[in-house]
């Protein structure tokens, strides 16, 4: 074999050990929001919240694993766990990042009925789009933030735009912008991310009483947009810490 060859393996190699390490130091926990019983928001089609972020989430959690970045995935079973104890149960697995994967709505007074498959559903066409939380009361908000960034400048470079619903000046909503561009919001008192003593960062993936965006996040192409902004995100961080 040609030095000149062997040389370019042993780089490689040196190469990918290095990235190892680099990953090997942080670990990404998936928050599966809510829970079969407590299922979160109902779709325009009745299909429960829970489903769509289980399904989004474990495309999540074996595409980071098959890639060589660590991560735990929290209540595949869908069982009933208390909101503050999603992060302890990460933090304790070793994770270095908390994210929770969930689907939006939309306030009441938008709401509007139609017929679907024999029975009467709610709906709202008026928003689509993602969304992201963060919390000034964890402990990593910056880092928090800068992960936020990273997944919202992703989206956007998949064509994904945000949608601003929740800045609204009404009642349940009213949360402040910290960046419109990008669909960033702080929500200080949610629990799974004032709790965490780790970055966190909750992601709306798309509005699921909207009768279009309900079936576009069902489909594999939309999931691997998110799936593959969240990685990029996600390698940043690991980035980050060494």
């Amino acid at each position: 074999m040609r030095p000149a060859v062997i040389v370019f393996i042993c780089l490689v190699g040196v190469y990918f050990q290095a990235m190892a390490a680099e990953t090997s130091s942080c670990m990404v926990g998936i928050d599966i929001g809510h829970d079969r019983l407590a299922s979160g928001a109902t779709s325009a089609r009745g299909r429960t919240e829970w489903s769509f972020n289980f399904d989004l989430a474990t495309r999540l959690y074996d595409t980071m694993r098959s890639n060589g970045l660590n991560a735990y995935l929290i209540n595949p079973s869908g069982a009933q766990i208390k909101l503050s104890d999603r992060p302890r149960i990460a933090e304790n697995a070793g994770a270095t990042l908390f994210i929770a994967i969930h689907h939006d709505s939309v306030q009441p007074q938008y709401m509007s009925q139609w017929e679907w498959d024999g029975h009467t559903r709610l709906y709202s066409d008026r928003f689509n789009g993602f969304g992201l939380f963060v919390s000034a009361k964890n402990p990593a908000f910056d880092e928090s933030v800068k992960v936020a960034d990273d997944i919202a400048d992703g989206l956007l470079a998949r064509g994904l735009r945000p949608s601003l619903h929740h800045a609204e000046p009404i009642k349940g909503e009213n949360r402040p912008l910290l960046d419109a561009g990008r669909g960033i919001y702080q929500f200080d008192d949610l629990v799974v991310l004032k709790t965490a003593n780790i970055p966190a960062v909750l992601i709306e993936a798309g509005i699921i009483v909207n009768r279009e965006q309900e079936l576009e996040v069902s489909t594999p192409g939309f999931q691997q947009k998110v799936v593959d902004a969240v990685m990029a995100a996600a390698n940043s961080h690991c980035h980050r810490l060494r």
